[in-house]
């Protein structure tokens, strides 16, 4: 079942000389439950499409529907909405609060959108993610593996319709690396969730179902 399409996507920055295309035209299609790997060198474009694909930024032309909707259809407070229930984010640097503890920190989604944290689903992700006896722990208090694991549980905690992952293991050490790659992969085939990774290591990207390579905006290889 198709859950992601992509129709002839471009982003444009600057005019005249000044303009760049970010993303020139691109279209494809995800089904649900798939890994799919992004690959591309920097300026390559392929953090510009997460983003596009994410409804963080609003394309120049083209359109993107997850589950049948039409992101770029929706107001601006709309969009953030569906975002928040429909799009996990995992980033680089893990942007978690430093005030907020591990369990405080997963729950974070629940709580702007006035839901109530399911208990059990918690305490399985804190299993899942090796996090039990680190949930009353601030950020400060955890290695840099450990913050990305509690930044992949605030993607997971609303069972998103997708998870949209940007270089996340670019600020870890090999280890680590490894350790997060091969929870994404646990995510993808035990909770069947629909992931979207940007990478450069072609290594990690081989962990993937498929790969899709950007190169100056534009898909060069896919398969």
């Amino acid at each position: 079942m198709e859950i992601l399409r992509v129709e002839h996507l471009t982003k444009k920055y600057g005019k005249g000389e000044n303009e760049v295309i970010a993303v020139n035209d691109v279209s494809f299609s995800i089904q649900k439950g798939e890994f799919i790997a992004i690959v591309g060198s920097s300026g390559s474009g392929k953090s510009t499409l997460l983003h596009l694909l994410g409804g963080v930024d609003r394309p120049t032309s083209g359109k993107v529907f997850i589950e049948g909707k039409d992101i770029y259809e929706l107001s601006d407070d709309n969009l953030a909405i569906f975002r928040r229930r429909q799009v996990g984010l995992i980033y680089q640097f893990y942007n978690l609060i430093p005030i907020l503890n591990v369990e405080e920190n997963i729950s974070l989604p629940c709580d702007l959108d006035g839901k109530k944290v399911e208990p059990e689903r918690l305490n399985e992700l804190l299993r899942t993610l090796g996090l039990e006896k680190r949930k009353k722990h601030l950020p400060n208090q955890l290695s840099g593996g450990q913050q990305q694991r509690v930044s992949i549980g605030r993607a997971l905690i609303n069972q998103p319709a997708i998870v949209l992952a940007d270089e996340p293991t670019g600020n870890l050490d090999s280890k680590s690396s490894d350790e997060i790659v091969e929870l994404l992969k646990l995510s993808n085939q035990k909770y069947h969730q629909t992931i979207v990774m940007i990478t450069h290591d072609l290594e990690i990207a081989k962990l993937a179902d498929r790969m899709i390579k950007i190169e100056d905006g534009k898909i060069v290889k896919e398969g």
